[in-house]
Formats: structure tokens, C-alpha cells, sequence
């Protein structure tokens, strides 16, 4: 992650998202007197949500009872192919 400050970072937007979009980087932005701010791509920001998603609640327990049973050699496998 790079960081830049504010006055940088607006005196060089195009470069700035360009590096976020075409590197898939984060952009930390140093903004004196105020919070900083972070800039990402959408599609990072869609993979992270995503993540929170399966890694809280429910989809949470799915997925580590399932690495359990595996890990216990307690699964069945799927032939998946066979469904339409």
C-alpha cells in the first residue's frame, strides 16, 4: 500500500487511480487534520465484502464444520456432473 498525502494525491488524481485500478493497489491518504482515507478498486472492495460475508454468521459455521469433517476424513464427495 502506498501512502501519499492529500495535497499530492489531488494534485495527481489520474495517477492515483490509475495505479489503484491498474495495479489493483490500495492508496492510503494522509489528510492532515482529518482521518485518513483509503482508496480501492471496486472489484477489491467486492472481494472483501464478499469475504466478510462467508467468514461471519452462519456461512462462518458452514465452512468450518466442513473443513472439520474433511479433516476427519468424514465427507462425501459429490459427482456434481450429474446435475442440471
Amino acid at each position: 500500500m502506498e501512502v501519499v498525502k492529500m495535497k499530492d494525491f489531488k494534485l495527481n488524481l489520474k495517477y492515483w487511480f490509475d495505479k489503484v485500478i491498474n495495479d489493483a493497489d490500495e492508496v492510503a491518504i494522509k489528510c492532515k487534520g482529518a482521518k485518513d482515507l483509503v482508496i480501492i478498486s471496486l472489484d477489491e472492495y467486492n472481494s472483501f465484502k464478499e469475504t466478510i460475508h462467508l467468514l461471519t454468521g452462519k456461512n462462518r459455521d458452514i465452512l468450518l464444520n466442513s473443513i472439520k469433517e474433511l479433516e476427519a476424513g468424514d465427507r462425501v464427495e459429490n459427482d456434481f456432473k450429474n446435475f442440471d
